[in-house]
């Protein structure tokens, strides 16, 4: 008996019904019908009762739907852990993710499914900050990281983009700002931003906070970059206001901060990056997951979103 004669049967034993069993096997109705039959001569017996209204087992087929499903499923299961070493895509592969909302809307599908299509590899998801995540991506203490773009730099690879947002601004709660609804980046220059030189790349650092206003006023920088609960807590004491994308406030909520869109800048993007030495099967597969399954997020209607 052939593994695919089993298949048919155990998929037929499942839908008690033809055509569905038919349309689940990418067969004809007519090749099942005549697979069960071959298989009812070779065992002896009917193992399926037909009428006009309905299929279902008979004790011979109950019998031997029970017999041969545990060893259908330790045979796809040996041949998958096979395919998975012969790929090359087993053990940890350690993602980290600047913030929650670098990851973008579908993360948590892009790593589902990845898991799924790779049983043997398993994804550990890091959150390290700007300063920190691009030195252990180059020490191989990470194998990708969710990096907010642009990022032009020899050694990394940018892969698919992840997520494309509407810029935001966190300010305290009860900011003038907040009261009016919108900031502009022209305000930006009436306040401090989070001062992360030297610990992302220059071409990232410019999209982020922009160091000029439309009017050429310098906007000042203050507090060395940090994890996001640290970055709120500065904006909460009204030391520093936070230029960010829409969707921040679906990952992170501080009673004492507002999220306004923030007019003037374009919308940013986040991609994911690997360092180009160290590409791995298992990497390739996770960007092509997250090729397919990531997309962008807007969080603004259309009237709110950045002009």
């Amino acid at each position: 008996m052939e593994l695919r004669e089993i298949e048919i049967f155990l998929t037929l034993a499942e839908e008690l019904h033809f055509g569905r069993a038919a349309e689940r096997m990418y067969l004809s109705q007519s090749r099942v019908s005549q697979t069960i039959r071959a298989m009812e001569t070779r065992v002896g017996g009917r193992l399926f009762e037909r009428s006009s209204r309905r299929v279902r087992l008979t004790p011979l087929g109950e019998r031997l739907r029970d017999r041969l499903r545990p060893g259908f499923e330790q045979i796809h299961l040996a041949l998958a852990e096979v395919r998975e070493i012969a790929s090359g895509i087993t053990g940890v592969l350690r993602v980290s993710l600047l913030n929650f909302a670098a990851g973008g809307p579908a993360f948590s599908e892009i790593v589902r499914a990845f898991t799924t299509a790779h049983p043997g590899c398993e994804v550990v998801v890091y959150e390290a900050f700007p300063g920190e995540a691009l030195g252990r991506l180059r020490r191989a203490e990470l194998d990708a990281v969710a990096h907010w773009l642009p990022i032009r730099r020899p050694d990394l690879v940018v892969g698919p983009v992840l997520m494309r947002d509407d810029r935001a601004l966190v300010v305290r709660a009860g900011h003038p700002l907040a009261e009016r609804g919108y900031a502009t980046v022209e305000d930006l220059g009436d306040h401090h931003v989070i001062d992360a030189e030297g610990m992302v790349p220059a071409e990232t650092l410019e999209a982020l906070y922009p160091p000029l206003t439309p009017a050429g006023r310098p906007i000042g920088r203050r507090h060395r970059e940090g994890r996001m609960i640290e970055v709120l807590s500065l904006v909460a004491r009204g030391e520093i206001v936070h230029p960010t994308v829409a969707s921040l406030s679906d990952y992170y909520t501080h009673p004492g901060v507002s999220v306004i869109p923030l007019r003037g800048l374009p919308p940013l993007e986040s991609a994911l990056v690997w360092a180009a030495e160290r590409e791995t099967a298992a990497v390739r597969a996770f960007a092509e997951v997250a090729g397919r399954l990531g997309g962008a997020s807007s969080a603004w209607p259309a009237t709110g979103s950045p002009s």
